[in-house]
């Protein structure tokens, strides 16, 4: 067996499947085949069975599997021990949000590239908040307010947000003063989020309701600038129609907590130093200022 062969055998257990593997390596399915079957045929035993929605490990397979990542990335350290000073190479998969990735995170990872020609970069631009191992990321860059998990997360910087919306649905339904009275109103949102407020020195999280949902902020700005409903949104993205008056802040007394830049990795006891090079750019890069006056290069 080689290494490739592990790494083969612990992408197609963590995707769940051959085709989902293939992708993640950015090979063939016929190669990611080949490679299973000689491993299988080295071991002596089956390690996967294939079933109609991919493929699920039998009970060696679970056992292996986790050797199987431990050895990949002793090899993986071990890389890195031996390069010359500084360099980096092998495959990065980054997950970044759609809101702010293209234009302020895609420049630093394009001068990650610059730097480490060997380095094969994946970069994807969601605001989905995607399943790192499920999905094969090394690591994510992600905006705001971080739900408990066990994943490692290492603040780079931070932005700021407003609670706001559109004259015309203040003139409808009122503006809200509390969390109380902001949990009444319609909101456009992502999903099932909860939103916090700062309440003196106290976080408070509200659960708000609404009608409208996006899965990006950007979409979110169109539906509040057209009155559905409050929003709470990146100040970046609103500046300019605050100061049109196109919208207007609400619950000044109850504003939203500092937003924090985060680089999140899976658990494990070191990271690779691809990531720690990309945490170090980007805390160059917005550890002193918020996004909303940080001017990317």
């Amino acid at each position: 067996m080689n290494i490739e062969e592990l790494r083969t055998f612990v992408e197609v257990a963590d995707a769940g499947g051959v085709t989902a593997a293939a992708l993640r390596l950015g090979v063939s399915k016929s190669i990611v085949s080949r490679r299973l079957a000689r491993l299988e045929a080295d071991l002596g035993i089956q390690l996967l069975v294939r079933t109609t929605r991919g493929a699920a490990l039998t009970e060696a397979g679970i056992t292996f599997r986790d050797h199987a990542a431990k050895a990949c990335a002793e090899i993986d350290m071990a890389r890195e021990a031996i390069l010359p000073a500084g360099a980096l190479r092998g495959r990065f998969r980054i997950s970044a949000p759609l809101t702010f990735g293209p234009t302020h995170f895609a420049p630093v990872i394009a001068e990650l590239a610059r730097h480490h020609p060997d380095l094969k970069i994946q970069a994807s631009y969601s605001d989905r908040f995607v399943d790192l191992v499920a999905e094969g990321f090394d690591c994510a860059i992600r905006v705001g307010h971080l739900s408990d998990s066990n994943m490692m997360a290492r603040l780079v910087g931070w932005t700021t947000g407003k609670y706001v919306a559109a004259p015309e649905y203040i003139e409808r339904h009122g503006s809200p003063e509390t969390p109380d009275e902001f949990v009444t109103h319609q909101v456009v949102m992502q999903g099932t989020e909860s939103w916090p407020v700062a309440d003196g020195g106290k976080i408070v999280m509200m659960k708000p309701q609404g009608r409208f949902r996006a899965d990006n902020a950007v979409a979110l700005v169109g539906a509040a600038l057209a009155g559905i409903g409050l929003a709470g949104l990146p100040e970046a993205l609103i500046k300019e129609h605050l100061a049109s008056g196109a919208l207007v802040e609400v619950m000044r007394r109850y504003p939203i907590p500092k937003l924090g830049i985060y680089v999140i990795r899976p658990p494990g006891q070191h990271p690779a130093r691809k990531i720690r090079v990309l945490t170090e750019m980007l805390i160059e890069c917005f550890g002193g200022s918020a996004l909303n006056t940080q001017e990317t290069r």
